[in-house]
């Protein structure tokens, strides 16, 4: 059985007129399937005696003639599907919503049914929840499996019988990956200084100069993943009660500089100044002329530098070039992360 056949059926069952017109069966149908096995369903339901033809109505002009008004025969119409729906209304929490199902196949109704009956149960016994949990924690105690929610369908049929935001789920972001400078570590009364880089291979690049520097840490910000993650540096550093900067080294171009400014409105972060203008004494490179400018971005970028840097910056960036992190070698970014100035 199709969605268009329960779309019919469910319509046909529920209409209190004896009589219905070809146009209405037509209109409720849509788009939802071409001509040809629309006639096709209005065929089959007039040989299993659901619908009859009213010939003094006439018949349509098309390939396949279909009349232009039908009688319905409610005794006709098999009622175990859509009586089942409505016989587990009556059966369900209040808060379960099945009104999606009569508009679905029959095998979305048997494949979520045992799964609703997992949420019915639970609901009934615990109620709505009231304290927060993650998708894993809480798919596991509506039915017995960590995974279904996330992995299995379970978020859509949350949604489908009304009750997912009533779930109180909670999604935390990806533990940071950093790596820590040990030397740093027993500096408990002095600011920390953090530095994200955008890409993996500065961050190995940059991995052996760790202990030569000032810093508590050195982060490993996946793109775009870092303006989620950072929320977690206070926890995994243990840091609650000490003040730390965090400074940002990215790919010099719209994203990167898109990045920056996302991750700078969730908390603090200094673009990583020494890198870029190493970055600017390089040949820029070419091949992002499709990334689009984020100008508010942009502009809050360019305050960190001179004037001659901004209008350097702007002229590179608007004409399709950029600076990749990696155009700046291992030994000239252990330099300059040594070297400079973090105060």
């Amino acid at each position: 059985m199709t969605i268009m056949d329960n779309t019919v059926l469910s319509f046909l069952q529920a209409r209190k007129k004896k009589t219905i017109l070809l146009s209405e069966l037509e209109q409720l149908v849509g788009g939802q399937a071409s001509y040809e096995d629309f006639a096709l369903l209005i065929n089959d339901l007039e040989q299993k005696g659901i619908l009859t033809a009213v010939k003094q109505q006439g018949y349509n002009q098309k390939p396949i003639p279909l009349a232009n008004a039908y009688r319905i025969i409610q005794s006709k119409i098999p009622a175990d599907f859509l009586q089942e729906i409505e016989r587990f209304h009556f059966i369900l929490h209040p808060l379960i919503k099945l009104e999606a199902y009569y508009s679905l196949a029959a095998s979305e109704w048997e494949n979520d049914l045992p799964y609703i009956q997992h949420i019915n149960h639970f609901l009934k016994e615990q109620g709505l929840p009231d304290d927060e949990a993650t998708a894993p924690e809480r798919s596991y105690a509506l039915v017995g499996d960590e995974k279904w929610i996330d992995e299995k369908g379970g978020k859509k049929l949350l949604e489908r019988v009304g009750i997912w935001s009533a779930m109180n789920i909670v999604y935390l972001p990806d533990p940071l990956m950093l790596a820590v400078n040990q030397l740093q570590h027993a500096q408990r009364d002095e600011t920390g200084l953090h530095l994200v880089v955008e890409n993996k291979t500065t961050f190995h690049a940059l991995l052996e100069y760790l202990p030569d520097t000032m810093f508590y840490s050195l982060i490993y910000g996946a793109g775009w993943k870092i303006t989620a993650d950072i929320i977690m540096l206070d926890k995994q550093l243990s840091l609650q009660n000490r003040e730390h900067c965090i400074y940002y080294f990215g790919d010099l171009d719209y994203e990167g500089i898109s990045i920056w400014h996302s991750l700078n409105m969730r908390h603090l972060a200094l673009p990583a100044i020494a890198f870029y203008r190493a970055l600017l004494s390089k040949p820029a490179a070419r091949g992002k002329e499709t990334q689009v400018c984020n100008e508010e971005a942009l502009a809050h970028f360019l305050t960190y530098f001179s004037f001659a840097e901004q209008e350097t910056i702007r002229d590179i960036l608007g004409n399709g070039g950029y600076y990749p992190q990696e155009a700046l070698s291992r030994a000239e970014l252990g330099a300059i992360w040594r070297d400079a100035s973090w105060s």
